[in-house]
């Protein structure tokens, strides 16, 4: 789950971690409220679940109160096209109105999870501002790294050792250190997937400020934390992929004309590639895991024929955990509900498989059988060939 900026600071301060003085505003008239208060240049920054606002023209610094409304009326109710929106861009309901600060140096810190070390990895760098892939590709020597203990969390040798390989003065590395130790702390007993300040500054005085903020959450440890599934904002997320939510589906909206329903996120990959080397592409991932009811399984049906943009649909099952009899069952109920009117391509092994055919085949309605994966590649390579896929 991802949260706004603003909202990821208000964390950030509760684990001790210095931000910008500011306020949001869902209004013109509140930003120049607020920037009035804090008096001097102020940032204007549009909140969107997206990096790269600033290239989308979605951050701006301004002289006063005046500019700041200004501002704020321009981009609040907009659509702001970033490198990491989608298309149409996404519209921008709040902003966050910040006092502008003179900074002496910008540094990156970060935190993810490592599966080959099977811990977190706090990362820092001197690139502070700059897209820290970019980083890693063209420079990766000014990445530094620490391994945490989950047990221990990030030691203070550790906070110290990262602070000085970043060229600091002794002072300024005791922040910097404290800010490792303190957003290592916030990482674990939130239970984040990633968290990013890029940039943390070191304001000229000596003081540390983290100018930006992304937190990450683990879906499946919300139930721990109901003041973080509380800032979940919906209107930042695809419409299907919230309805996908509310069933227990795994599903993210891609590109492409060919909808999939698999069961296992492995499987998934490996049947998107598969579309890919037919020649098509897949217009998600559906993940409807391995113990999937009817009630999913249709529901899953119903999100799939939702999206406009899909020509065919491939339904990829191995029925271990799952039936394939139950899956046949939702699928004639989705079609019979929904109407549908495209070309199937079924692909389904397993549990239960002959009865699950039996189902399909006496429902009377059209789907196309594949034996393998191979089979299925070629039916839905043929399918576009035919011009079936309008």
């Amino acid at each position: 789950m991802k949260i706004h900026e603003y909202q990821a600071k208000m964390i950030l301060k509760e684990f001790g971690i210095p931000v910008p003085k500011g306020g949001v505003a869902e209004t013109p008239e509140k930003a120049r409220s607020i920037a009035k208060e804090l008096g001097g240049p102020v940032v204007v920054k549009a909140q969107i679940h997206a990096g790269g606002r600033g290239k989308g023209g979605g951050v701006k610094v301004v002289k006063g109160p005046a500019e700041a409304e200004k501002v704020a009326r321009a981009l609040l109710g907009s659509q702001l096209v970033t490198p990491q929106t989608r298309p149409e861009g996404q519209r921008v309901k709040q902003v966050l109105i910040e006092e502008a600060v003179e900074t002496d140096r910008e540094l990156y810190l970060g935190i993810v999870l490592d599966r080959a070390q099977a811990a977190p990895v706090v990362m820092a760098s001197r690139a502070g501002g700059m897209e820290i892939e970019e980083v890693a590709a063209t420079s990766p020597d000014q990445i530094l790294t620490e391994v945490v203990n989950p047990a221990l969390g990030l030691m203070a040798y550790q906070g110290r050792r990262l602070a000085f390989g970043l060229d600091l003065e002794k002072e300024l590395a005791q922040g910097v250190a404290g800010v490792a130790q303190n957003f290592c702390r916030l990482f674990t007993a939130r239970d984040c997937t990633l968290a990013e300040i890029n940039p943390l500054v070191l304001v000229r005085g000596g003081q540390v400020l983290a100018l930006d903020a992304k937190l990450d959450f683990d879906d499946n440890a919300l139930f721990r934390h109901e003041e973080v599934r509380a800032l979940r904002d919906l209107d930042e997320e695809a419409p299907l992929e919230v309805e996908a939510s509310k069933h227990n589906l795994n599903y993210i909206k891609l590109e492409g004309d060919v909808g999939c329903m698999v069961n296992g996120a492995g499987l998934a990959m490996a049947t998107m590639d598969l579309i890919q080397l037919a020649g098509a592409a897949p217009a998600n991932f559906l993940d409807v895991g391995g113990g999937a009811t009817e009630e999913m399984v249709e529901h899953a049906f119903r999100i799939l024929v939702s999206d406009e943009d899909v020509r065919a649909i491939f339904i990829n099952i191995f029925g271990g955990i799952m039936q394939t009899d139950r899956l046949a069952r939702g699928l004639v109920r989705g079609i019979q509900t929904t109407g549908l009117n495209l070309p199937i391509v079924v692909r389904m092994v397993g549990t239960n498989e002959k009865e699950g055919w039996r189902i399909l085949k006496e429902s009377g309605l059209n789907f196309i059988q594949a034996a393998d994966m191979k089979d299925a590649a070629q039916k839905i390579s043929g399918l576009r060939q035919s011009g079936e896929m309008r």
